[in-house]
Order: C-alpha cells, then sequence, then structure tokens
C-alpha cells in the first residue's frame, strides 16, 4: 500500500487524533527498543560471535534509516558504530555496514520537534566526535567514507550559509519505502536539521582535532592523506574555532612535518601551505609562528623551498614558492627562530646576491631566473629577509662572506649605469629594476650602520652621493611609483632621493667620525644645502615625501656639523640663509598633518648643531634677525617645540650681541621677550600642578617648586647610579633653560613686566636656591626611607639646609605680596583718580546744562531778558572806579588805538629786556565835536581830510 492510499484512509480518523498520535509514539518507542536491542546483540558475551545475525540485524537497522538518523537515536548509533569498529579488526564482513553507515551520515540529521535541536545538541557534538575516532579503522574504504562525509557537511552549504550557519533549508520531500509502510508514515511528521546547525556543532566536537592527529596513521595510504589534507583545508577555511582546534593539537607543525612526504599527485605540498595560511590569517599568527620554528619545522620548510625553487618550472610552482618564502618571513620575525642554525639563512642570503654577485656556491650553479614577476617578488622578499635576519649578529657574519653589502650598492645604483654592464643579457625591466633599487635602499637604511666596514670598503659614501647627484639631474626618466616604496614618486625622482637621504641619515647618526669626515670630504654639506634650496625653488606643492626629504637633510647637516668647528664654518652664511628662510615660514602649518612639525624641529636642531658655536655663522644669524625668528616661534608653536627653541636661546646667549636683540623683541600684542618668559614659566607650572595661589604667589614654602610628579615620588628610593625625581626634573621641562636666559639678561630692570610678571619674576631669580634645597632634601627623605641615620653634624647640616631653603621660600612669598600690596595701592590710587575726573566732568556738565537753560529762558521769554540786562548794567555800573575829583567826572571820554613806534632790547632776561615805544590816536565818541590837534600830540597823529 503506498502513501496516497495510508493517508486516504486516515481521513475519516482525524477526530481520533490522540489514539493516532499515541500510535506513532509507540513506533518510535519501539525503534528505540530495537536499537537497544542491537547494542545488546553486539555486547552480550552470549551473542557477541553471532557474526550472520549482527549482520542481518544491522543491514535491517541501516535500511530503516535511510533518510537520515533521528537526532534523539545518535548516542546508540555512534555506539553501534563504535562496536562495528573494534569487530572490524578481526572480521572484515563489517566494513561495508560502516561505509554505509557513514554515507547515511552525509544525509542532515532528522528531528521530531524543533525544540530535538537545542536539546539533543550535545548529542550531536559527541557523535561527530566519535565519527572522527572512526579513522583508527586501517581500512582505507572507511577512511575515505569518513572524510567523504566531513567534507559533504560544507558541500551542501552555499558559501553565506557557511559564513553565517544559521540558515534554514526548505522543508525536504520526504523519501518513501514501499517495503515497510510504518516508517513511510512517520517519515512524513520528520524534518531534517539545517547544515549550519550541525556546522556550528562541529566547531564544537573534537572532529578537527581527531583527523589531525591521523595523519600519522596515512603514511602508507597517500590518497586518503591527500583527502584528508583537503578536509582539513576546508575545515581551516571556514570557521576560526576549527583553526583554533587544529592549532591545539599542534597542527602547523603536524602539517608542516607532512608536507615533504612522497606525492604522486604533487598536491599534498600545496595543500599543505594552504592549510598553514588559513591558520596564518584565522587562528593565532603568534602560536603557528611558535610551532613552525623548531628545528624540525625548519628543516622541513627549507627543504619544501629549495625543492620547489630548482624544480619548479610552472606559474603555479613558482607561487608556491613565494608563498614558503613568506611563511619562512613570518618566522625569521620570532627572535628565536632557527633560520642559521638549520643552515637555511645561509642559503638564503646566497640567494640575495644572485645574480648581482657571481658565487661559486653549488646553490646558484644552475640556478636560471626568467625575470618574470613571481622572480620579482622573491628577490623583494629575500631583501625583506635581510632586515629581519640582521638582528642577529651570526646572520652580519653570513652578510659578510656572501658580500651582500656589494650586492646591494649594485642594485641601488642609478638604472643607466646598471644596465650598461648587462646589455647583452636577460635583465629586470625598467619597472622592476626601480622597484629592487627602491628596496635594496630600504635594506641598506637598516643593514648598512651594522656592517660598517663593508659599507665603507665597498665605497657607499661615493655610492649614495652619485645616486643624490643623478636624482636631482634634468632627464628623461620618470619613476613609476608602483610599489609600495616608491609611493609618492610617480613621475619623478623622489622616490630615490627619500631613500638615499635616509641611508645617509642612518650612516651620519652612528656618529662614526671616519663616515661623517668622508662624507665632508666629498662635499656632502654644500651638496645638501643646494639641493634643499632648489628644492625650496621648485614650484611643486609640498607633500609628505618632499617635508620627509627635506628635514632629513637638515638632521643630516646638523649631525655633520654638531660637534666639528671647521663644518660650521662650511656650514657658512649659506646655511645660514637657508635656516633663516625655514625660520620664517613660522608654524601655522604645524598640525598639517603632512610633516611640516618634523620640518620645523629639524630647522630648529640645525640652527643649534650648525651656527650656535662658530662666532661668525652667530653674528651672520643674528644680522638677519635670527633671534627674533626663533621668538617668534617660540611665541607661536606649540608647547612641544619650546624645549629645544629655548635650549638653542640658551646656548646662543653666551654671544654678547644676543641680549640685545632678545630684549628688542616685542610679539604683534606689544609683549616683550622677558614677559614671554614669564608667561612660558607660569603655563609650565601649572602643567606640572606647581602649589600656587591665584596671584602666582607660593602656596607651600616646604615645596616651593615641587612638581605634582614629584610629589609622589616622594616615597622612593632611587638607586646611586640612577638620577632622582629631582635631578630629572632639570632636563624635562622649561623652567632651567628660563632661569638660565634670565641669568643671561639680569633680573633688574627688564622692560615690559608687570606685577604680575615681577610675582614670577621673583621665583625665577630663586630657582638655584630652591633646587638645592629640594635636591638636599630630597636625600634626606631617601636616607630615612632606606633607615640611615647620619651623624650628628651631618644631621644637623641637612636640617640646616632645609631650612634655610624654608626661610627663602618664605621670604620670597612676603616680597611676592609686598609686590601685590604696592599694585593695590596703586590701582586705589588710580580709582580715586579716575573717580575725581568723573565727578568733575559731570559738575562741567551741570554748569553747561544750566547755561544753556538761561540762554534758552533769555531768548524765550523778553521780561527775563530785560532783567538779565538790567543786572548786567548794574554790574557794570557798581564795578566802575568813582573819580576822584570833579573836574576828572566832567572831563569827555576818550578812547584811544595804539602803534608800537620802536623797540629796544635792554639786556634784561624776560619781558623787562624789551623797551616799546607807543602812539596813540584819540577816537571821538559819536556826537562829540572835532577838536583841532593839539600842541602836545606829535604832528603824525594830525588827521587829514580829503575834499573831493
Amino acid at each position: 500500500m503506498d502513501s496516497g492510499t495510508f493517508l486516504h484512509r486516515r481521513k475519516p480518523d482525524i477526530p481520533g487524533i490522540r489514539p493516532r498520535a499515541s500510535d506513532e509514539n509507540q513506533q518510535v518507542s519501539v525503534k528505540s527498543l530495537e536499537l537497544s536491542k542491537v547494542i545488546r546483540l553486539l555486547e552480550d558475551p552470549l551473542t557477541a560471535h553471532l557474526k550472520e545475525r549482527h549482520l542481518f540485524v544491522l543491514k535491517k537497522l541501516l535500511k530503516r534509516n535511510q533518510i537520515g538518523f533521528l537526532l534523539k537515536e545518535l548516542t546508540d548509533v555512534a555506539r553501534i558504530l563504535n562496536l562495528c569498529a573494534e569487530k572490524v579488526k578481526d572480521h572484515p564482513e563489517y566494513v561495508p555496514i560502516l561505509c554505509e553507515a557513514l554515507q547515511i551520515c552525509r544525509l542532515p540529521f532528522l528531528k521530531e520537534k524543533t525544540s530535538d535541536e537545542l536539546k539533543y545538541a550535545q548529542d550531536v557534538v559527541e557523535f561527530l566526535s566519535h565519527l572522527g575516532c572512526l579513522m583508527r579503522v586501517s581500512d582505507a574504504e572507511v577512511r575515505q567514507q569518513i572524510v567523504e562525509s566531513v567534507k559533504s557537511f560544507y558541500s551542501c552549504v552555499t558559501p553565506k550559509q557557511l559564513l553565517h550557519g544559521t540558515d534554514r533549508l526548505s522543508k525536504s520531500k520526504p523519501r518513501t519505502f514501499p517495503s515497510d509502510n510504518r516508517f513511510s508514515r512517520l517519515s512524513l511528521r520528520l524534518q531534517p536539521t539545517s547544515p549550519g546547525y550541525r556546522l556550528q556543532l562541529l566547531e564544537q566536537s573534537d572532529l578537527a582535532q581527531t583527523l589531525l592527529l591521523s595523519m600519522a596513521a596515512l603514511e602508507n595510504q597517500p590518497s586518503i592523506k591527500l583527502q584528508l589534507l583537503q578536509t582539513l583545508q576546508i575545515l581551516s577555511t571556514s570557521s576560526d574555532k576549527n583553526c583554533a582546534l587544529i592549532l591545539n593539537a599542534q597542527g602547523a607543525e603536524t602539517i608542516c612535518l607532512h608536507m615533504n612526504e612522497p606525492d604522486p599527485s604533487g598536491q599534498v605540498l600545496f595543500r599543505s601551505c594552504v592549510i598553514l595560511w588559513n591558520l596564518l590569517e584565522r587562528g593565532s599568527k603568534e602560536e603557528v609562528i611558535a610551532q613552525l620554528s623548531s628545528m624540525e619545522c625548519v628543516i622541513s620548510l627549507k627543504e619544501a623551498f629549495l625543492h620547489q625553487l630548482m624544480n619548479g618550472l610552472r606559474h603555479s610552482d613558482l607561487q608556491l614558492t613565494t608563498d614558503l618564502l613568506v611563511i619562512t618571513t613570518l618566522i625569521a620575525e620570532n627572535p628565536s627562530s632557527l633560520l642559521i642554525e638549520s643552515l637555511f639563512a645561509k642559503q638564503l642570503v646566497v640567494l640575495v646576491t644572485f645574480p648581482e654577485v657571481r658565487s661559486h656556491n653549488p646553490l646558484v650553479h644552475n640556478l636560471e631566473l626568467s625575470f618574470s614577476n613571481e622572480d620579482l617578488n622573491m628577490k623583494r622578499l629575500l631583501l625583506n629577509l635581510l632586515v629581519l635576519m640582521s638582528k642577529d649578529l651570526a646572520a652580519l657574519r653570513l652578510y659578510k662572506e656572501e658580500r651582500v653589502m656589494l650586492a646591494l650598492l649594485t642594485l641601488a645604483k642609478a638604472p643607466a649605469a646598471s644596465s650598461e654592464s648587462r646589455s647583452g643579457s636577460r635583465r629586470w625591466s625598467s619597472v622592476q629594476q626601480e622597484e629592487l633599487q627602491l628596496q635594496a635602499l630600504a635594506t641598506l637604511a637598516t643593514v648598512a650602520p651594522l656592517m660598517l666596514d663593508d659599507y665603507m670598503s665597498c665605497q657607499g659614501n661615493t655610492c649614495m652621493l652619485v645616486l643624490l647627484d643623478w636624482c636631482v639631474k634634468q632627464d628623461s626618466y620618470f619613476g613609476q611609483g608602483n610599489s609600495f616604496h616608491g609611493t609618492g614618486g610617480r613621475g619623478s625622482k623622489k622616490a630615490q632621493m627619500r631613500y638615499c637621504i635616509r641611508v645617509l641619515r642612518s650612516m651620519t647618526s652612528l656618529g662614526e667620525d671616519s663616515v661623517n669626515q668622508d662624507l665632508c670630504d666629498q662635499g656632502t654639506i654644500s651638496q645638501l644645502l643646494g639641493i634643499l634650496m632648489q628644492m625650496e625653488a621648485s614650484p611643486d606643492e609640498e607633500d609628505v615625501v618632499i617635508l620627509e626629504i627635506k628635514s632629513d637633510i637638515q638632521l643630516i647637516l646638523s649631525l655633520l656639523c654638531e660637534s666639528d668647528m671647521h663644518r660650521k664654518e662650511l656650514f657658512g652664511s649659506e646655511g645660514v640663509e637657508m635656516a633663516v628662510h625655514f625660520l620664517r615660514k613660522g608654524s601655522n602649518k604645524f598640525y598639517s598633518g603632512l610633516g611640516h612639525n618634523k620640518l620645523i624641529l629639524s630647522t630648529v636642531d640645525c640652527v643649534r648643531s650648525c651656527i650656535v658655536g662658530c662666532y661668525t655663522t652667530e653674528d651672520y644669524f643674528l644680522a638677519k634677525d635670527g633671534v627674533f625668528l626663533l621668538l617668534d616661534l617660540l611665541y607661536s608653536s606649540p608647547r612641544c617645540v619650546h624645549c629645544i627653541i629655548l635650549s638653542t636661546l640658551v646656548e646662543l646667549c653666551d654671544n654678547p650681541n644676543t641680549l640685545s636683540h632678545i630684549l628688542s623683541w616685542k610679539d604683534d600684542g606689544g609683549q616683550m621677550a622677558p614677559g614671554l618668559l614669564l608667561q612660558l614659566w607660569r603655563e609650565e607650572e601649572e602643567e606640572l600642578e606647581v602649589r600656587r595661589n591665584r596671584h602666582g604667589v607660593i602656596a607651600d614654602p616646604q615645596r616651593p617648586i615641587l612638581s605634582l610628579h614629584q610629589q609622589d615620588a616622594t616615597q622612593l628610593s632611587f638607586p646611586a647610579k640612577v638620577p632622582s625625581a629631582a635631578v630629572l626634573e632639570l632636563s624635562e621641562n622649561l623652567r632651567s633653560k628660563i632661569y638660565f636666559i634670565f641669568c643671561k639678561l639680569g633680573f633688574q630692570d627688564l622692560p615690559g613686566l608687570s606685577t604680575q610678571h615681577y610675582v614670577t619674576l621673583s621665583i625665577v631669580r630663586r630657582y638655584m636656591d630652591f633646587k638645592v634645597g629640594e635636591v638636599w632634601d630630597e636625600i634626606s627623605r631617601e636616607l630615612s626611607l632606606d633607615g640611615v641615620r647620619p651623624i650628628t653634624p651631618d644631621e644637623e647640616a641637612l636640617s640646616t639646609i632645609c631650612k634655610i631653603a624654608e626661610d627663602t621660600a618664605r621670604r620670597v612669598a612676603a616680597e611676592q605680596n609686598s609686590i601685590l600690596e604696592l599694585q593695590e595701592k596703586d590701582e586705589i590710587g588710580e580709582e580715586e583718580l579716575m573717580y575725581t575726573e568723573i565727578k568733575s566732568h559731570w559738575k562741567q556738565q551741570e554748569l553747561t546744562a544750566k547755561s544753556w537753560d538761561s540762554y534758552v529762558s533769555r531768548t524765550s521769554n523778553y521780561e527775563i531778558l530785560k532783567e538779565v540786562k538790567a543786572q548786567r548794567e548794574k554790574h557794570i555800573e557798581s564795578s566802575r572806579p568813582k573819580p576822584k575829583h570833579e573836574d576828572a567826572a566832567v572831563q569827555p571820554k576818550e578812547h584811544f588805538i595804539g602803534r608800537v613806534i620802536s623797540v629796544e632790547t635792554t639786556g634784561a632776561p624776560g619781558p623787562a629786556g624789551v623797551k616799546l615805544t607807543l602812539a596813540t590816536t584819540p577816537i571821538k565818541a559819536a556826537g562829540q565835536d572835532e577838536v583841532g590837534p593839539t600842541a602836545q600830540d606829535p604832528e603824525y597823529f594830525s588827521t587829514v581830510s580829503v575834499k573831493d
């Protein structure tokens, strides 16, 4: 009877669904009971030898589970499979049973309820772990079925499902078997679990570890080993947890040790490398490198690399060689790697110098390069290995033996010079040669300082200066800028100049006089100054590369001239002009992110190292307003630049002409240099959290200049060879430098200081006294911490010194308070004067207003105007003097006009020394009769009438 008929017969029984459900549950329990009987049949000593009965029951059981195993039966199924695996040793007839069961394991597990996935999750984990344990069966077919089953877990999952692992599959169509309608009916109510569910639980099992450990048993089964590697590749690609499980079982070491076993297919090495890459990318990189750093693994990698190098002809073989070299590079980063002890490093160094240096080593005797991109990548990786291995002194001896320095300088030569000698042979292309040239220069910057003798014997300075001269020439060469080292140099030679300057900076930073003298003898100072000013005159926009080159050139000049007076003279006026030019740029672009901050620091350092100390250059620097520019930079730059600027100013103050320049400087707001220095002092104390009150007065006389950091270190005792906090403080902040500048300027008659400045200046003046007291107090405290009691005279001396320092601080605080009191009195006097002026101003306004009101009243009211006029006439009349005689009363009133006749000087001081002779003419009043000229009047006082 088919399933359709069976369903048709169930339709009338729908109301009686409860009994039907109980029937189905009874069928399920029967099936579970059958599994327990099968286990009992296989384990019972009375039935353990009934092989035919076992096979019959097992075949029947597998036939009933053709659509997959139930989740709740997985524990019993795993037990049955383990029993069969044990019997395979003596009875190969159980092999087909195992193989068929493993084929069923490829299907999704079945669930009756949705909650079964969570309920039986641990059973699934244990089942998958038991599945891996079946690899102990030596039969090749069983092992192959296990590997294929695990691979099938991933083959039925899309990449998206493999990534998330939680997507549900659609309900699959149940499979029916006409031979048994009970299970056809049962299959209608079962659902498959999603593949993502099984993969999630696989990560929690020991399957990956068990498969890895089984590799040791597959030496005689190369085909199974290859399939197992493919399975491990899938496991390591799909999950980070699987990679962690593989690493916990020493997976990287195991894979590496088995990668060179005989392999007819040629795939074992490739699969092994892919697994190692997956472990590096998705697992713990440190753990992988640690496992691969053993002697056995390094030797295995060496054999694999050399085999591929000598026998690989295809493109994939060259890529595999490069991959092995990358893994070797990662191992070289581990300080405990055994590359040198395994002789792998020696062979790699020989390959680095090929074909630039001829060698009789048999490794390169028959080696030929195709100059392809894979060969280029291998060459670049080998150059990178030189940098990584250079940390070991034994590696440097290998470099010397194989003439690595000569090979690097050959690669670093200008393209035209290196191509002439190989014009008739195969060689690198121009793009490849540029990448190798830049890589060689980058390698030289690290390796050359470690191989100074080889560098000098190969005339490294000359090679670099010739290359630098080629970089500034205008020719038809244009850089491609395709590599990492060629960044920013496309279409120019900036990349070559950048790394050439880096090499020179690395060599001069050694402080080796022979290297620096050789550079100066070849005119490096003038050459670098010319290049620097040529770059400044270029219309090209400044970028990261150009700014780095400029700052590196200035650092090289500083290193060359710092300790030699003759070289400072060679720096000369041209160098001063360069330094002044860069100082004029200021600090507006300090935070641009392109490197202007480094350029400012290198410029100030260049002033300190190349100019200060030589009176000729110092005077020229002062004549070019160099001190003004330094103070401008000190005023406008951020705090991180102040230290080096102040250090430069301190050294410049040894020149007596510097002081007048400092005292005459003013900023945009009119603040002068002493005020700026005192402002920096206050900001520094705020940064150090020194205790001061709101007016800047010393708040703690026992700790007048102690910072918060020093207070935290008061309970510490330092060894004799370690500087204490009080000593380190001198070099770590700005106060000592500001104090030394004021020692040169003096503490009296400083221009442009306010009361607040004088309050701070009183602390600056006593800074050295405070510092001495602080050091003695620190000594006393450390003695007490160490349990050392000085002898009585020393103890009294210590106490006296500390008391003197405290008394000094109290006197300075009193002086500061007196300064503030004087300021307060001056402010009160100014305030009173201001109030007097305000009062006078208001009084004047009142009088003006009253006068205006009077004027308005007079002009608007006639009666008031008459009254005012009468009062005025009365006042005038009362102010006239009364006549003494009656004749004088009747004498007519005359008015005169005076004129100067002559002026004589008598020699007496002031107005008394001038004698004037005046003449007067009377003016007749209206209505007065005309009177002729009298006898007393001069002739020229007579009036003349003119008649028509």
